[in-house]
């Protein structure tokens, strides 16, 4: 058994691993990515600089994973061989050559125990001897001391200590020479606390009186043979609520019907069923993905976390040394259902479809939306805020976090990627404390869904 130069044993392969090939420039990175390979339990059965690589050469090796170092110098080439790459049966797996020669310590061991689970088909990427550190201990500690017997009667009344004292005492050592007379053992109906002797003698005892019987109310006689006079109440068949005599009502007075409004009046006014306007408006919203180092991969997995009907644009900007961003778009294009292509100077922006933008490419608001042009400017001056979200990933420069996090004062939806695999967290780790969300590109996915469906 040999050693990496991560200081982790290397095991020899055997026929029942699976297959992989490596391709990667000779260098740093691929003498990395190779000890890394047979540390995770893989078979290398193809290594190759892709730029010398034949089709037909990796056919033959027949492996089950690719293991594919991504640097400008081998684009041109993974384009040649991108028929045997989209294999149905083949796993594809990324590493930028530049993280890969970087890695070391403890940061290669994790790597290596997450290229094991990919390898192997299970989700442990736990060191050794911790696959169970999720348990709940057997013994939960607190802080503080443990409770004692006595504070348990803290709040208890003076007679609960009377009477516990009473029944204790006659189980303590007694003196031979007084015997407690047997009256005296037997315990007391109630024995009254001095807060209670006080509280009953300041209350006198209530007795009861009897009102005094009521004088019986006068009668007054009343004679029977007297009579009430009643006023007479007359006749009042003629009674009526209104003299008629001379009462004529006049007639109403014609109104005039109004003419209908003119043809040509209608046509001038300044009538409109939707104000077309705010209809506009409603056009304005994408998504901004924003990233650097190690940024493909997050990307990658951000893409591949939306769902076919999702209803924004998605924008990716991430800069690469040379412009390669035609090769960008084939891989990213495998990574999701949505339509990927390159951003052109005036074409306009498509819901549910991602555009990766040039060096040289801005946004500007058109008729109908947005549309690209042909110089850059501040993306977000020209997205909708209510209607659009930013997520900073990976690399993503640390001098946009104070714009982003404007832009999410206007009510964008703001987030930032932290945890596993992100290599350059200094951006999104600024707006987790400034307390926007915060996860890893398959959490940010599934939220980003959620908020555009909204």
């Amino acid at each position: 058994m040999s050693t990496t130069c991560w200081g982790s044993p290397v095991h020899a392969t055997d026929d029942t691993a699976k297959p992989v090939a490596l391709l990667a420039r000779a260098g740093a990175a691929r003498d990395r990515l190779r000890e890394a390979l047979i540390a995770a339990g893989g078979r290398i059965v193809l290594e190759e600089d892709p730029n010398q690589l034949e089709p037909a050469t990796l056919t033959s090796a027949a492996p089950q994973v690719v293991l594919v170092a991504l640097e400008p110098a081998v684009e041109d080439a993974l384009e040649r061989l991108e028929s045997v790459l989209e294999t149905p049966e083949l796993s594809l797996l990324f590493e930028e050559a530049e993280l890969a020669a970087r890695r070391e310590g403890w940061e290669a061991q994790r790597w290596i125990r997450h290229l094991a689970a990919k390898l192997q088909g299970h989700g442990n990427v736990l060191p050794p001897g911790l696959e169970h550190e999720d348990a709940e201990p057997a013994i939960t500690l607190e802080p503080g001391l443990p409770p004692r017997p006595a504070d348990g009667h803290v709040d208890a009344p003076l007679q609960f200590h009377l009477d516990e004292a009473q029944v204790q005492a006659y189980d303590l050592p007694a003196d031979e020479i007084y015997e407690v007379p047997a009256s005296a053992r037997e315990p007391h109906a109630q024995v009254l606390s001095f807060e209670e002797l006080i509280a009953g003698a300041a209350q006198p005892s209530p007795v009861e009186t009897v009102p005094p019987p009521l004088p019986p109310e006068p009668v007054a006689s009343v004679d029977p043979a007297a009579k009430v006079a009643v006023a007479p109440i007359g006749d009042f068949s003629s009674w009526s609520l209104l003299d008629e005599d001379g009462y004529e009502t006049a007639p109403a007075a014609p109104v005039a019907a109004e003419p209908p409004p003119a043809l040509a009046s209608l046509l001038n006014s300044e009538l409109s069923l939707v104000d077309l306007d705010e209809g506009a408006a409603e056009g304005n919203g994408a998504v901004l993905l924003i990233a650097g180092i190690g940024g493909p991969d997050a990307v990658r997995r951000v893409l591949a976390g939306l769902p076919e009907d999702f209803s924004r644009p998605v924008l990716v900007q991430l800069r690469l040394d040379g412009g390669r961003y035609a090769n960008l778009v084939k891989q990213m294009a495998r990574a999701t259902p949505l339509p990927v292509s390159l951003a052109d100077p005036g074409q306009g922006l498509n819901p549910g479809e991602v555009y990766i933008l040039p060096d040289l490419i801005g946004l500007e608001s058109a008729a109908g939306g947005l549309r690209f042009c042909a110089e850059a400017n501040d993306l977000l001056q020209a997205l909708q805020a209510d209607r659009s979200a930013v997520l900073m990933l990976s690399g993503a420069d640390v001098a946009m976090v104070a714009p982003v996090l404007e832009f999410a004062g206007k009510g964008g939806w703001v987030a930032g990627q932290i945890g596993e695999g992100c290599y350059d967290p200094a951006a999104a780790s600024q707006l987790a404390v400034a307390g926007m969300s915060a996860g890893d590109p398959e959490y940010l996915a599934a939220e980003l869904a959620v908020h555009c469906a909204a």
